[in-house]
């Protein structure tokens, strides 16, 4: 069943972005007279199909990681005389960039919209304090103390710890000074300390973490929220609603001290001291194993923590008029396009592991996670893939948009096309390069497995 969920939600995401994009190329090769002749979601044979009243073929196919829109092209064999004004490549070269651009450009109007639409609709998210900084670390160079509130990152403003860790990671692997606003018990400065080339781990990058900050969070008693039906908790009695006050005898100070507990006792019985409605009792409980990606052993029972609830104070709700929230949402389109132009950037010149590089399965788990978050994480996932997409596909590489665009503006700049040898040297080469990205982010998705 969690398969099946986890391959929808990758359907749906990547069906809904694909779209998009390829609409765009779509639209405006309508406008500038170009017969389209297929518009497909997804490759391989059609599932369905079906013609619009200019013979173009609207296609759903059967592998959903991409698509294409396939149109007149002299380059692809004859082309009646009478149908020569609507090939693609009898237009001149600035209307065959603004088609090859309208593709990306859809990918960042639509993210625009997302992030209007959140806007409009209001977000409320836990403002980022900080709970405690790790010994030695940038935060603890940088001044950064239990209690303070961060409001600012290099003159950034930040309202939640998604906005902090996209601003760390920009600064990843650099070094010079950062500067955080924050405020504390009424008064408001700033503190700044040196990066020192700070640099995120290979594996499973946690830009708050390894800055040193552990968000604020109210205390968590060691109350079951959820019991699994075909668990350990469940055969050994535990119910919802269960508070652990002791394991073995040794109080039990909240959930994670809990969870710690379970973690070490993989495949051992352990006696919990258990308050249920008021009166207690002792229950033996002996948690399964579980082996991790680094080939950890861990205990675990197959029950989660009661629902947390936040302080009303700990809360910002940030919302915008229809107009005022235009400016917002192009900002944090452009926040999302910086922070991807400065991962690529990172990726190359070795400041960001390769490893970070995701593919179809990671996208997929996290579409799946964010559809399961609810409609404001999903949304949120859409726009910034979406981002992801219309900047992946303007970089000049051949095959991608981006290298069309440089081949049509060199064309326009020298009144003559580029070579057909060069074009299709440049097809060898980008096509190499992307499969090579492809199979080494697959290689990523099937080691985080």
């Amino acid at each position: 069943m969690q398969i099946i969920q986890t391959v929808l939600a990758l359907a749906l995401t990547l069906g809904i972005l694909v779209t998009l994009h390829e609409y765009g190329h779509f639209w405006v090769a309508r406008r500038f007279g170009v017969k389209v002749l297929r518009f497909s979601v997804g490759f391989g044979k059609p599932m369905f199909s079906w013609y619009d009243r200019h013979g173009t073929e609207f296609a759903i196919a059967a592998i959903p990681l991409g698509g294409y829109v396939k149109m007149l092209d002299e380059r692809e064999g004859p082309v009646p005389e009478e149908l020569k004004d609507q090939a693609f490549t009898s237009k001149p070269p600035s209307q065959r960039i603004a088609i090859a651009a309208a593709g990306p450009i859809a990918n960042f109007i639509f993210a625009i919209f997302a992030y209007w639409l959140l806007s409009v609709v209001g977000v409320t998210s836990v403002a980022p304090i900080v709970g405690d900084v790790s010994p030695g670390s940038v935060a603890e160079r940088a001044g950064l103390q239990q209690g303070m509130e961060i409001h600012a990152i290099d003159g950034r403003r930040v309202t939640s710890w998604r906005d902090v860790n996209m601003r760390l990671l920009e600064r990843a692997g650099e070094h010079g000074q950062v500067t955080v606003e924050v405020s504390r018990d009424g008064s408001r400065g700033t503190v700044d300390g040196a990066l020192n080339g700070w640099r995120l781990s290979d594996d499973a990058p946690n830009p708050l973490a390894e800055f040193g900050i552990t968000p604020w969070r109210p205390a968590v008693p060691a109350v079951l929220g959820q019991v699994a039906g075909d668990g350990r908790a469940a055969t050994a009695g535990l119910e919802t609603g269960d508070r652990i006050v002791a394991v073995e005898g040794e109080p039990v100070a909240d959930w994670f001290a809990l969870v710690e507990h379970i973690r070490n006792a993989p495949e051992t019985t352990l006696t919990l001291s258990v308050e249920r409605n008021g009166e207690p009792r002792s229950i033996a409980v002996r948690p399964a194993s579980r082996t991790l990606e680094d080939g950890q052993v861990i205990g675990f029972v197959g029950a989660g923590v009661e629902a947390i609830s936040w302080p009303d104070e700990v809360l910002r709700e940030v919302r915008y008029g229809p107009l005022a929230a235009i400016p917002n949402a192009v900002h944090e389109t452009w926040a999302d396009t910086r922070l991807t132009l400065v991962a690529i950037k990172k990726m190359f010149t070795g400041l960001l592991s390769p490893t970070n590089l995701s593919g179809p399965i990671t996208i997929a788990r996290v579409a799946e996670a964010s559809v399961s978050s609810g409609f404001e994480d999903f949304v949120r996932f859409l726009a910034y893939l979406s981002v992801s997409l219309g900047v992946l596909n303007l970089l000049p590489v051949p095959v991608l948009d981006g290298g069309h665009i440089v081949y049509y503006t060199i064309e326009a700049i020298r009144r003559k096309p580029v070579s057909e040898h060069v074009q299709a040297l440049g097809l060898r080469i980008g096509m190499a390069l992307i499969l090579t990205l492809m199979v080494f982010a697959l290689y990523n998705d099937l080691m985080r497995l």
